[in-house]
């Protein structure tokens, strides 16, 4: 799709440079030169499909990748990791060429030519494609990519504003920094992610440029062992931050002691080995500015797992940077059916008080996997921007009681949900069995 829409992009150009340049081909290829993508007649997609019954068709489009990259090496270096010559991922020769013949054909009938000018819903059709892979791809597909519905909810409650810096350290495929940078209702901003799988980095910055997106810088490397945003050998501080970090990963560092990290992250406490959860955590408080504001899908063991956990969050509660707690209906997320909840950090909180929202029921039960509707994002929506305890969905918690609570971050501890069940009369329900029994032998 991506290489589809690159060509369309320059063929259409070079078709308006020839009526108005006519034959004078220098300054044509001058003008080509300045797109945001530089290609040549046989590095396109119609070269591609021109050629799709050639019997080496998968070492044609490698080496057609490897030209658009060359052409376009600071932009496009390691993003095509794809060997579509393999016939090992591919099947055997026969099968491999038929599987590539098709996917050209299928592409070609699609014309973006009509929507060049439209790049947000070429953005949107890319990401569509990318859901519908993290769908199929059973308890990987969580790692890559986040409901869009999620994503939506977590950018609002974000707000991040005119001007404003965005940082996700697990990335995946940036799907979670274009639903921040929508909300901003400007184009000034700037993007920056870390994501340490490389085909979804490639993934990552492919969704960028499908979007439009040039003020995006995205790095391929471990986040915790190797952050990348620095300044002065320091973590880089940004004014928002959205992420869904992996859930519990295990053997997340050999850091075991706070003086082991260079950049100083751990000083309230290091995890433990068998998950990391906090240590995301911890270096996203670590990348925010002294008024910034984060949004993180959090498995919910992290709102209340005691030992090494528990003394970090305990310090972190009485900072008074914990804002909200947000707990999510369960079978949200690709590869997973546990509920998870939205962590909100906010370094620059107005109150002493920690607002819990249970929005468990709100969602549209699917086959395969639920999904938040609009009304349920504008729901919770409501619920965290009144901040106010309202009757079974939402109760906001001084810091007294959390510590009462031994710091446990656990939404039933402080919304009940409980619904009584109905007083059944038993004598009008007898009396009833006796009609019903007259009805029967009438």
């Amino acid at each position: 799709m991506f290489v589809k829409y690159i060509s369309d992009l320059y063929e259409a150009k070079k078709s308006e440079l020839i009526k108005e340049y006519g034959n004078n081909e220098e300054r044509i290829k001058r003008k080509l030169e300045r797109e945001l993508f530089i290609l040549d007649d046989d590095s396109t997609f119609t070269h591609l499909y021109e050629n799709r019954d050639a019997d080496n068709i998968g070492e044609l489009i490698n080496q057609t990748l490897k030209n658009i990259e060359n052409n376009n090496y600071e932009k496009l270096n390691n993003v095509f990791r794809v060997d579509f010559n393999s016939e090992g991922k591919l099947g055997t020769k026969k099968q491999k060429n038929q599987r590539l013949k098709t996917l050209l054909e299928d592409f070609h009938d699609v014309d973006f030519k009509p929507y060049l000018n439209k790049i947000d819903l070429i953005g949107d059709v890319y990401e569509y494609l990318i859901g519908q892979f993290a769908a199929d791809s059973g308890k990987g597909g969580g790692e890559f990519y986040t409901p869009a519905e999620v994503a939506k909810l977590g950018a609002k409650i974000l707000a991040p504003k005119d001007g404003d810096t965005i940082y996700d350290p697990t990335c995946g495929s940036g799907s979670l920094l274009l639903k921040a940078a929508a909300e901003v209702g400007s184009d000034n901003y700037s993007l920056y992610g870390q994501e340490v799988n490389s085909t979804t980095w490639a993934l990552a910055k492919m969704n960028m440029f499908l979007h439009g997106v040039s003020q995006s810088q995205l790095i391929c490397d471990d986040t915790i062992n190797a952050p990348q945003f620095l300044e002065k050998d320091s973590i880089k501080k940004f004014d928002k931050l959205i992420a869904n970090p992996p859930f519990s990963k295990s053997k997340w560092s050999d850091i075991s002691s706070p003086s082991d990290d260079e950049y100083g992250r751990f000083h309230r406490g290091v995890p433990p080995k068998s998950k990391g959860d906090w240590a995301f955590l911890t270096h996203m408080v670590e990348s925010l500015k002294s008024k910034g504001k984060a949004v993180v899908v959090v498995p919910l063991g992290v709102l209340f797992r005691a030992a090494a956990e528990g003394k970090i969050r305990k310090a972190m509660v009485e900072e008074n940077i914990i804002d909200s707690v947000i707990g999510l209906s369960d079978n949200l997320f690709f590869g997973t059916g546990i509920p998870a909840a939205l962590l909100v950090i906010d370094k620059n909180k107005e109150d002493n008080n920690i607002l819990f929202i249970d929005s468990s029921k709100l969602r549209e039960v699917g086959k395969r996997q639920n999904k938040l509707l609009d009304q349920h994002i504008d729901e919770i929506f409501e619920l965290y921007k009144n901040r106010v305890t309202v009757d079974k969905k939402s109760y906001l918690a001084s810091l007294d009681e959390v510590k009462a609570n031994d710091y446990n971050l656990n939404v039933p501890r402080y919304v009940d949900t409980f619904e009584e069940d109905e007083i059944i009369d038993i004598n009008v329900t007898q009396k009833d069995i006796k009609s019903l029994e007259l009805e029967l032998e009438s």
